[in-house]
């Protein structure tokens, strides 16, 4: 069979079902994960909300037995559900079929370690990507693995809701929308297992793997406003929503303003040095100034990583780092195997707005002083002439070239990187003001699009 390897990527693999993946190559997959990755025990299996899920799983659970690994089918899940099931059930490891926020036609896999270590391109995909386009034998082993199913949501919750005082949070009303993905059922469970006084209101509440509005991403602006006027015109208290696989998650404020990853997880810093004094938070380059002093005026430790949930949890692991938040709404916390939840960061933020104030009182000094453009893409075949001419003309600024290209001033920085899987240049600008954010965005916009 003729395999499209460009499905398999930096962090994960994903590919048009099925076209580009498949249940034969799925199988395969499944047997080169058993030959590299060599898992000593169990591996946890799960699946999205995706209609070409189940099947794809099956196929999955059959590459793994027949090689002689046993499986643990965790059924319908979240992906940070896999991680739980690695890591609590202390697994081999652990594959999610997810194709995460991308349209329903996609489908892919995520996979990790025992102890929910990611597997990315540096450790492990591109060899199991050149096992399974090989021209390998099926492997079967003397003695097949055995499946096993467990329903794993309601360790999954109790778990999450020890990060928190749940005798705190107060009766509030919570908009949530997980775009269609399985991410509503967590939050029903954590409701009733915590006894929660929250009053929920849904939007797109229903798991449906057709994603019948489109691409299931809230961090993309235009999926934006009907979240946002559900959150205004019902006066809830806040709101969230997570894409399809939920490993990431945003929130809305109760005046109906879209929370910026980067803001909110100044706030969770704060929430979060109150319970780990003095611990380490993690930041990666695209933006830093609120996370680093959030970080130093509530009493912790700072340290930088590249761009990556790869990276970004070997760095964690490495210095003992409480918690890491990126721009993109992922957040990774060390008591939960250095992964990335979407639930944790939600319980974490009930409990400050039941305790210290509403959201948006919350977050304004954060809003007042650090202004921010989002990430800006460009298509560009000439990033490595782009980047120089930039190092060269702010060359008295301070420079960092710990991913991409960092420059930094005292009144604004900027974050220029080239894509991992595309022909982009991707530029991030913050400044102390908004109209400086605005003229340093547009000063290298130009230099970029020239």
């Amino acid at each position: 069979m003729s395999i499209d390897t460009s499905i398999f990527k930096a962090y994960d693999i994903r590919g048009i079902y099925p076209i580009q993946i498949n249940e034969d190559l799925v199988y395969k997959i499944g047997q080169a994960y058993a030959q590299i990755i060599k898992p000593q025990s169990k591996v946890a299996v799960g699946m999205d909300v995706r209609l070409s899920s189940p099947q794809l799983k099956k196929a999955l659970i059959e590459g793994l037995t027949d090689a002689g690994v046993s499986v643990v089918d965790v059924g319908l899940i979240s992906t940070e559900m896999i991680y739980f099931a690695t890591g609590f059930y202390k697994l081999a490891g652990g594959i999610q079929v997810t194709a995460s926020h991308n349209p329903a036609e996609y489908n892919g896999m995520k996979m990790v370690r025992e102890e929910a270590i990611p597997i990315s391109s540096d450790t492990g995909i591109f060899e199991i990507r050149d096992w399974a386009a090989g021209e390998n034998e099926p492997v079967k082993a003397s003695v097949k693995g055995e499946v096993e199913t467990k329903d794993i949501l309601a360790d999954f919750v109790k778990f999450a809701l020890n990060f928190v005082d749940i005798s705190k949070i107060k009766p509030l009303k919570l908009v949530y929308n997980p775009n269609f993905g399985y991410e509503g059922e967590v939050l029903k469970k954590a409701v009733e297992i915590g006894n929660l006084s929250l009053e929920l209101v849904g939007l797109n509440e229903v798991p449906d793997g057709n994603f019948p509005k489109g691409r299931p991403d809230p961090f993309v602006p235009e999926n934006r406003p009907e979240f946002v006027e559900l959150v205004k015109s019902s006066k809830a208290d806040l709101g969230v929503t997570w894409d399809a696989d939920a490993d990431r998650v945003f929130f809305c404020a109760g005046s109906g303003t879209f929370v910026e990853p980067y803001h909110m997880n100044a706030l969770l810093i704060k929430g979060i040095l109150k319970k780990y004094p003095a611990s380490t938070i993690i930041y990666d380059p695209r933006y830093t100034w609120a996370v680093i002093d959030s970080t130093l005026e509530n009493g912790g430790k700072v340290d930088s990583s590249r761009v990556g949930h790869s990276f970004i949890k070997e760095k964690m692991r490495k210095v003992d780092a409480v918690f890491s938040g990126e721009a993109s709404g992922h957040t990774y916390f060390r008591d939960f195997y250095f992964a990335d939840s979407g639930l944790i960061p939600l319980l974490i933020v009930l409990e400050m707005v039941s305790t210290e104030g509403d959201l948006d009182t919350l977050l304004k000094p954060y809003w007042d002083k650090y202004f921010i453009s989002g990430e800006i893409n460009t298509k560009t075949e000439k990033a490595k002439e782009i980047m120089t001419e930039i190092e060269t003309k702010y060359a008295d600024g301070e420079i960092s070239k710990l991913d991409g290209l960092s420059v930094e001033f005292t009144d604004w920085r900027a974050s220029i990187r080239t894509s991992n899987t595309e022909p982009l240049l991707r530029l991030n600008v913050e400044a102390k003001s908004q109209a400086k954010m605005e003229e340093m965005r547009d000063e290298l916009l130009a230099m970029i699009q020239a």
